[in-house]
């Protein structure tokens, strides 16, 4: 028989702890994102359907985006037990300086249509927490204007560091000037992308009518009713505008077109590294061939990377890609990689299969879209605890002691081959 009582009133107050409520409507909403799938469904509800498909979109059917995704979901990992890792250490040192994540924010165009913070939400929060910012060649954002707000944060225990990612215009005299100004300004390394030679077929945005700078539809006014704050922020700032390039002249549309350009060579590569004082890295290496060549150039790294899926559908998933250009290529050469990384688990388990760092952009996105540099922060704080975790659970202390061991790659729940030198390697 139960035997029941009175409840105690004193007894009641100890057991029920009432949470303060935050009165933030933004700070509410980014502490209910537990996850980056999280925040991407902030940032849809609160970005016109034009400016969030641009970020969440890729080329043609988008695979070669969802395998990507796929790709690190159907990761197993092998955790060792009975090895204590009370504190991790998640810092890394990669291209001559130290990150205290092994992850960057990877380059995006026109960021400031996302949410009008733009480069300087991306580059503030970066320096916050002591992780590089890379800054494209189509960002809305100056050079000097990504380095003065880098330069306005706090500094912390991990100094501060910007890359720039650059397109080889037509104009080659345009890529000069842009390389000179980013080394004026302190950028350390250059992120010298190959993988552009025309634009990428982005069908959701050919749907959505979408234009630089946006330009106003019956159908994009019904879809900004429910977002006028996007508005304001959109006709209360400086203009949307190329700031690298505001100088050059040309409209939008024409700086675009320019950006890419069939012509691109290694004779392109040899003179901007004439012109490049610092690390340069190759972005949008897709086979181990290139890979092997590019080492043997002399280049400080590559990013395998298939421009997040924006540019050749069906191209080769870079998580995939990563085990066979790491043993092809050997430790010592800087290989980063870059797409579908969606999770702090996504970049761990890159780590333990060679890659010496990450680069997030949709991510990133998806964040800044949710809640500026707030959100921006958020994003970052998600992938840190996540990676955190993952370790602990792994039974591994700092990311030396990840090896391919930890990891087997499924592909469509059938494991990958792999041979022994995977482990051997390592």
């Amino acid at each position: 028989m139960v035997q029941r009582q009175l409840p105690n009133p004193a007894e009641l107050l100890e057991l029920m702890k009432f949470k303060k409520p935050e009165l933030n409507g933004r700070r509410r909403r980014l502490q209910g994102a537990l996850t980056i799938n999280d925040l991407r469904t902030i940032a849809k509800r609160r970005t016109p359907k034009a400016a969030f498909d641009y970020t969440d979109g890729s080329a043609e059917g988008e695979i070669s985006l969802t395998r990507a995704r796929q790709a690190f979901e159907d990761v197993e990992f092998h955790p060792g037990i009975l090895r204590p890792a009370p504190d991790v250490d998640t810092s890394v040192e990669i291209l001559g300086g130290p990150s205290a994540l092994p992850f960057g924010i990877a380059p995006t165009g026109f960021t400031r249509l996302m949410q009008t913070e733009g480069e300087i939400a991306g580059a503030g929060a970066a320096a916050a927490a002591g992780i590089p910012f890379t800054l494209s060649t189509l960002g809305t954002t100056s050079i000097e204007g990504v380095k003065a707000a880098t330069l306005r944060e706090p500094q912390g225990s991990v100094p501060p560091r910007n890359w720039f990612q650059l397109y080889v215009m037509r104009d080659r005299e345009i890529s000069y000037e842009l390389t000179r100004r980013a080394a004026a300004a302190g950028f350390d390394t250059l992120h010298f992308t190959v993988d552009t030679p025309v634009a990428g077929a982005r069908l959701r945005d050919k749907r959505n009518g979408f234009s630089i700078p946006p330009q106003l539809t019956l159908n994009t006014i019904i879809n900004a009713i429910p977002r006028p704050w996007w508005w304001f922020d959109f006709l209360t700032t400086p203009t949307l505008e190329f700031a690298s390039l505001s100088t050059t002249g040309g409209t939008v549309g024409e700086l675009l077109d320019a950006a890419m350009d069939p012509t691109i060579s290694y004779e392109d590569l040899a003179i901007i590294r004439d012109l490049w004082p610092g690390k340069i890295v190759i972005k949008g290496v897709q086979n181990v061939e290139d890979a092997v060549r590019l080492r043997d150039e002399g280049v400080d790294g590559i990013v395998l990377s298939n421009h997040g899926g924006r540019q050749l559908d069906r191209a080769p998933i870079p998580f995939h890609l990563l085990p066979s250009v790491r043993r092809a290529v050997g430790d010592e050469f800087t290989v980063m990689i870059d797409t579908g990384i969606m999770n702090g688990a996504d970049i761990v388990a890159s780590v333990a299969l060679g890659a010496d760092f990450t680069l997030i952009g949709r991510a990133y996105l998806y964040g800044l879209m949710a809640g500026g540099r707030e959100g921006v922060d958020r994003a970052i704080e998600i992938l840190r605890s996540e990676i955190e975790r993952t370790m602990r659970l792994l039974g591994v202390a700092s990311l030396a002691e990840l090896e391919p061991s930890h990891v087997t790659q499924l592909q469509r729940l059938t494991p990958v081959a792999r041979v022994a030198a995977d482990v051997a390697s390592r």
